[in-house]
C-alpha cells in the first residue's frame, strides 16, 4: 500500500461500517488520519471502530436531515474539525424494469442514494469554508453514466449524484474545497446480496477486465482524491470501471 500524507487530517466516512466505506476508512487511517465513521447500523459500526482503533462513530440515516445534522456536530465535538467528507452510504435497489418498478422502492434508493448525498455535502459546507480547506469524494458509480438496464432507480441516483458533485464542486471552485466523485463499474460487496444473480452476470460481462473491482483499488483512488496533492481536480468524476467507461 503506497501511504498518503493524511497525517492531522479527519475524516468523516458515510457508510462507513462495511463495504466500500469500511476500506476507504481503512487507508484513511493506515495514512494517519483520525475517522469518524456514519453509518446506521450499529453492530457494524461498533465492530469496524474497535477494527481501526477506536474510530469516532455516529449512528445515522442519512435521508433525516436533523440525523445528519446531530452526526456532524458530534463529529466535529470528537475531531475538533473535519477535512475530508466521503460519501459511500447506498442501496442498490431491487432488480426490475422500469414498468414494474415499485414506486416505494424507487423513493427508498433516491432518498438514500442522492438525498442523504446532498445533506451530507451540505452540512460541511460551512464549516470547512470557515477553515479554506476541504476534501469532498462522492461515490457515484459507472451505472450513472450508462444506465444499466434493470436498475433505474440506481442508475438514476448515481446519475444525479455526478451532477451534483459538477455543481458544487464549481460553487466551490475559488475556495480551497475540491469536491469530485468516483465512477467504479460492479465491485464485489455485501451489495451483492440486494442483486439478481442475472444482474451481477449482465455487470461483469461489461468490464472488459474481466473481473470486478476490488473494494481496496477504490480506496486507493478515493485516497488520494482526499489529500491535498488533489488541487487542481474539482467537479470531476474519476472512473474504476476496468476498461468498461467509454467517455
Amino acid at each position: 500500500m503506497n501511504q498518503l500524507d493524511m497525517k492531522d487530517r479527519n475524516a468523516i466516512v458515510t457508510g462507513g461500517a462495511a463495504g466500500i466505506g469500511l476500506a476507504i476508512a481503512r487507508r484513511f487511517a493506515a495514512s494517519g488520519a483520525r475517522i469518524s465513521l456514519w453509518d446506521r447500523d450499529a453492530a457494524a459500526l461498533e465492530s469496524a471502530a474497535k477494527e481501526l482503533g477506536g474510530a469516532h462513530v455516529a449512528r445515522v440515516d442519512v435521508t433525516r436531515e436533523d440525523e445528519v445534522a446531530k452526526a456532524f456536530d458530534s463529529s466535529v465535538a470528537a475531531l475538533k474539525r473535519v477535512d475530508v467528507l466521503v460519501c459511500s452510504a447506498g442501496i442498490t435497489g431491487p432488480n426490475t424494469t422500469v414498468e414494474k418498478y415499485p414506486l416505494a422502492a424507487w423513493k427508498e434508493v433516491i432518498d438514500i442514494n442522492l438525498t442523504g448525498v446532498f445533506l451530507c455535502n451540505r452540512a460541511v459546507v460551512s464549516h470547512m469554508t470557515a477553515n479554506d480547506y476541504g476534501r469532498i469524494v462522492n461515490i457515484a458509480s459507472i451505472a450513472g453514466k450508462e444506465g444499466n438496464p434493470n436498475a433505474s432507480a440506481y442508475s438514476a441516483s448515481k446519475a444525479a449524484v455526478i451532477a451534483l458533485t459538477k455543481s458544487l464542486g464549481k460553487e466551490l471552485a475559488k475556495t480551497g474545497i475540491r469536491v469530485n466523485c468516483v465512477t467504479p463499474a460492479a465491485v464485489k460487496t455485501g451489495m451483492f446480496a440486494q442483486m439478481t444473480q442475472s444482474h451481477i452476470d449482465f455487470m461483469l460481462s461489461k468490464i472488459p477486465m474481466g473481473r470486478f473491482g476490488e473494494v481496496d483499488e477504490i480506496a486507493a483512488l478515493v485516497g488520494w482524491l482526499a489529500t491535498a496533492d488533489c488541487s487542481f481536480s474539482t467537479g470531476a468524476v474519476f472512473d474504476l470501471s476496468g476498461g468498461r467507461a467509454v467517455y
